[in-house]
Formats: structure tokens, C-alpha cells, sequence
């Protein structure tokens, strides 16, 4: 298949577009560079071997986006485009819905008149709220959402499930992520956030490689095993077969599937993990917890097993030690 990857530049994106590739399909990538670098096109050239088709643009671009559509076969989109920093989503709640509902709306609106009928989103287990744990899809979605981030990924679910409705040959699905670590085990990709990362694991690999003095942690004090915030890490390539699943087994309509491990992983557990899986330690100190935390969530991933036939085969170990293998091997990242 011919697949558009919008945001196939970045750290999500640019694993799967290995991903399809080794599984024998095309990647077209489409990014606009806002918040990943274009660097990784070229390492994913080194790992498989393959140049990728690439056309620098913002889906806002409604001419741009045609004009993609119109020079290329496509027969499936895999969304991944939009901002994504929950801090910066209540800083900036405009620019949040902005980028992530027009973009959204201008694809739809080219897949519509170009006839490209499957596609697959991008989605998060934010939308899930304060739900009790284990989070499953049978779960009313957008009751609780703590942030703007959050809140886009509920409604461009809901303009996907409406527009499915409207045509019942289209194959819409919305993968709920957890939280993605790891990198790719050539150290080749990973995870490169601008300035100061918002997720845990390259918050860690920067303290290990001295980018940063020591991590902080938010609140010690939860009902958890060891009083740090629990939730559910899945390696990233592991998240990037998900994609592929979901395009296989893509059926008729509009459907959502947690794309987890089950299982709950504390603050504390994953930075002893790295600290086994690098042989450094990690220095850390106790902060008060963040407004809108939770204190645990994690997945109920049966569905993606039966509907998909995906299931998580890549451990935390796993994750700790690719992820150190590309944050040593690029203390900088891509630049």
C-alpha cells in the first residue's frame, strides 16, 4: 500500500514509516517541521535502505495537501500530525485548537474528494479522562480531560466518527496510546523533543548523559507501590506494529482500540530500570504533585489482541536499554 504519514517526521512517525517499509508498503511523508527534524528521514534511509518521499507542508495548507494527494496513489492515511505538550496545551489553548482540529478537518475534507477511504489516528488515553483503571474502550470518552492536548484528540475522534457515519465504506480507527519510550535498536531514531522534553524517558536519558543535573518528580505521596504516578509504557516499535495492525485488519466504519501493555509501570520502577539497563544512576528529587495528574492509568489492551491480533512483546528493560542506546549515541539528538 501507498500510505500518507502525516508528521512521519517525528518520533512516532518516523517508527512506523520503518516499519511499513520493512513490511513492504510506501511511506509518503508529509511534516511541516514545527516540532521534529528532518534529520530522521535520513537515518531511516540508513536502517532500511530506502529514501522516502517527502514533501515539507501544514495540513492547514488545504492547496498543498491536494496537491500531494494528486501526484500520489494513496490508499491509506496514518494521522500523527499535531501538537502534543499537555503543559503547553493550557498555555496556549488557541494555537492547540488551531493546529490540531483545522488540520484535521482539511484532511478529511482532501481524503473525501480524492476517494481515500482508510485511516487511522493518532488518538491518546487522554481522552479517557479520570475513568477508573484498567481504561477500556467501552468507556464514555471527553468526560474529565484535564487539558486542551487532551481535548483535541476527543474531538477529532468525534469528527471521525461522524464523517464515518456519512459513509459506511469508510475504515476509520483511532489508536488510544499510552505512554511511548524506547528508541529503534540501532540507536539510529528516537525520541528528540525541542528544549525541555515533556515525557519521562528522555527527561532521564538527558540527566544520564549530563544535559541535565537530576530528574524531577512529581508527588511521592500517591496510592501507589511506591507513592509515584503509575502508568502504562509501551516500547515504541511495539506501538509502531500497532499501526500496521490496524491497517490490516481495518474494517468498515469508525472504531477505537487502546494500543497499551496492561500493565502499570510507577516513576520510580522505570528510573531503577534505566538505571540497571545503562549502569548509571539517576539522580532525583521529590516535587509536589502537578495539578491534573493522575495517580494511575494504564490499559485494558484485550481488544487489540482479538480485533487486531497486537499484543506488546517488548518489555520496560527493553525500552530502558534502546533508550540509552540512542540518547549515548546522540547526546544532542539530531543536531
Amino acid at each position: 500500500m501507498n500510505i500518507l504519514v502525516t508528521g512521519g517526521v517525528g518520533y512516532i512517525g518516523s517508527h512506523t514509516a520503518v516499519k511499513l517499509i520493512e513490511a513492504g508498503h510506501t511511506p509518503i511523508v508529509v511534516d511541516s517541521l514545527v516540532n521534529s527534524n528532518v534529520e530522521s528521514l535520513a537515518r531511516i534511509e540508513q536502517i532500511t535502505g530506502t529514501k522516502q518521499l517527502f514533501y515539507k507542508a501544514d495540513l492547514r495548507d488545504r492547496d498543498a495537501l491536494d496537491a500531494i494527494f494528486s501526484s500520489n496513489r494513496l490508499d491509506a492515511v496514518i494521522h500523527f500530525a499535531g501538537l502534543k505538550a499537555v503543559g503547553e496545551s493550557t498555555e496556549k489553548p488557541l494555537y492547540y485548537y488551531q493546529n490540531n482540529l483545522d488540520s484535521t478537518l482539511v484532511l478529511l475534507d482532501v481524503m473525501q474528494a480524492h476517494a481515500v477511504k482508510k485511516l487511522v489516528f493518532s488518538s491518546s488515553a487522554t481522552v479517557y479522562g479520570s475513568a477508573p483503571v484498567p481504561y477500556v474502550e467501552t468507556y464514555p470518552a471527553g468526560q474529565g480531560i484535564t487539558n486542551p492536548y487532551g481535548r483535541t484528540k476527543y474531538f477529532v475522534e468525534e469528527m471521525m466518527s461522524d464523517v464515518a457515519k456519512s459513509d459506511d465504506t469508510l475504515e476509520f480507527t483511532s489508536l488510544r496510546y499510552f505512554n511511548p519510550v524506547g528508541a529503534h535498536p540501532s540507536g539510529l531514531i528516537g525520541e528528540n523533543p525541542n528544549g525541555t522534553p515533556n515525557n519521562l524517558m528522555p527527561y532521564i536519558t538527558q540527566v544520564a548523559v549530563g544535559k541535565r543535573d537530576k530528574l524531577g518528580i512529581f508527588g511521592d505521596n500517591y496510592d501507589t507501590i511506591d507513592g509515584t504516578g503509575v502508568r502504562d509504557y509501551i516500547h515504541v516499535d511495539d506501538l509502531a506494529e500497532g499501526h500496521l495492525a490496524a491497517l490490516i485488519h481495518a474494517t468498515p466504519g469508525y472504531h477505537t482500540v487502546n494500543l497499551g501493555s496492561g500493565r502499570g509501570t510507577s516513576v520510580l520502577e522505570l528510573v531503577h530500570a534505566f538505571e540497571v539497563a545503562a549502569g548509571v544512576t539517576i539522580p532525583y528529587k521529590i516535587l509536589p504533585r502537578r495539578s491534573g495528574d493522575l495517580p494511575a492509568y494504564y490499559a485494558d489492551a484485550s481488544l487489540a489482541a482479538s480485533r487486531l491480533n497486537w499484543r506488546t512483546t517488548r518489555t520496560i528493560e527493553d525500552a530502558c536499554r534502546d533508550s540509552w542506546n540512542w540518547q549515548s549515541k546522540n547526546p544532542e539528538g539530531y543536531n
